[in-house]
């Protein structure tokens, strides 16, 4: 019989309040040092930054400040994190916003403490055997509800000398304290909010499709989508509903957590857009899941097992469809009560990058897990799909 293993995250403070009680634990844990906060200049302007960087001096924390983070995180955001937590003799780092600052967060805690480049590491080469110095403790205060990057344990940056969206992974870059306060996230814009929900959906969406045994893992993943489907809407029409603000950050941890078991093709074809034409990686994949996984029913069908289609069927119907060939639609309805209605040909896809854009998702190790074997030709008419 197989043996398999199952992990599961971090300790997690969730509530309106939640900073204040981070602040007060950490505080009562006396850090060897200061505290480098890691954040984006747009949360800078939102006095976000800055009020969560009060919360932790007023429980007695010294705290540093970095925020020389892109929204598709690059290299040198790393490199000059690093350098900023070694002159400030940082004991640990607190990531606050969205994926990109929790990435960069993560990154830096290795750069801080190894050679790079960053590319060394990267875990689609086995790279994490050469992070072998002990890591500062990182923790992460989402601003966004999407990535669950607050309960992974790696961080995706484009590397400078791949230029290819890398990801970086070890065991103890899980967040010691993932803080979802929901105070954190009322402010955020409506489109924002959209892409980021449909971020946390797509986690679940191909979690639960994924090859594989995790039967702990899909379930969260259908709560996860369930719950997308029920406040996304809401967190969009009343943006200062707490429960539904809530409830988004829940299920955007969900994902993190079921997607320890695999993603999908879709995730494989969102990088390079990200890369290539700046979309947001949660509109990316937003974007993507109608026409491939409608690509997929029409092109795989002959690949499909009866449980794929089950499973298939069993998402259609948390989400109002009944059948496996209704899900696509469904899911293009969402996008739309969500008001997500762009296209990628309207983002910039353009067909003559078709092929080179196959190559770098063919690259991308997301696909692996995806329950249906995807080739290079494969990405080619599925992008197509999309035009």
């Amino acid at each position: 019989m197989t043996i398999h293993q199952f992990n599961y995250p971090t300790v997690m403070l969730y509530g309106p309040g939640a900073v204040a009680e981070f602040a007060a634990r950490l505080a009562g844990n006396k850090p060897a040092g200061p505290l480098l906060l890691v954040t984006d200049p747009g949360l800078v302007r939102s006095g976000l930054a800055e009020s969560v960087a009060d919360t932790l001096s007023r429980a007695g924390l010294s705290v540093a400040i970095y925020t020389d983070v892109h929204p598709n995180p690059i290299e040198a955001d790393v490199v000059g994190g690093a350098a900023r937590f070694r002159e400030s003799g940082a004991a640990g780092l607190v990531a606050v916003g969205g994926g990109s600052p929790m990435d960069v967060a993560k990154a830096i805690a290795v750069l801080a403490t190894h050679e790079g480049p960053l590319s060394r590491f990267d875990d689609g080469k086995g790279g994490d055997r050469f992070i072998d110095q002990p890591l500062p403790p990182v923790y992460a205060i989402p601003t966004t509800a999407g990535t669950g990057s607050e309960v992974g344990r790696s961080g995706v940056i484009i590397c400078a000398d791949t230029r290819v969206k890398t990801v970086i992974f070890h065991p103890d870059l899980l967040p010691r304290i993932a803080v979802l306060d929901p105070e954190l996230t009322v402010r955020l814009p409506a489109n924002i909010t959209a892409q980021t929900g449909m971020d946390a959906f797509t986690h679940c969406l191909e979690a639960y499709l994924a090859r594989g045994f995790h039967p702990m893992a899909d379930a969260i993943a259908l709560g996860g989508m369930e719950i997308v489907a029920e406040y996304l809407p809401r967190a969009i029409e009343q943006p200062d509903d707490l429960d539904a603000r809530g409830q988004m950050l829940v299920a955007a941890s969900m994902g993190a957590t079921a997607f320890q078991k695999g993603l999908g093709v879709i995730h494989s074809m969102a990088h390079p857009l990200s890369t290539r034409y700046g979309i947001h990686h949660g509109l990316a994949n937003a974007l993507l899941m109608p026409p491939v996984l409608r690509w997929q029913l029409d092109e795989k069908r002959d690949q499909f097992t009866d449980d794929l289609l089950r499973r298939y069927q069993r998402i259609a119907q948390l989400i109002g469809r009944s059948s496996a060939d209704e899900l696509p639609r469904a899911i293009a309805d969402l996008c739309a009560e969500v008001r997500i209605s762009v296209t990628l040909p309207k983002l910039g896809m353009q067909v003559e990058d078709i092929p080179s854009l196959a190559e770098e998702a063919h690259a991308d190790i997301c696909h692996h897990s995806n329950p249906i074997a995807i080739s290079r030709d494969d990405l080619e008419r599925a992008y197509a799909h999309c035009m």
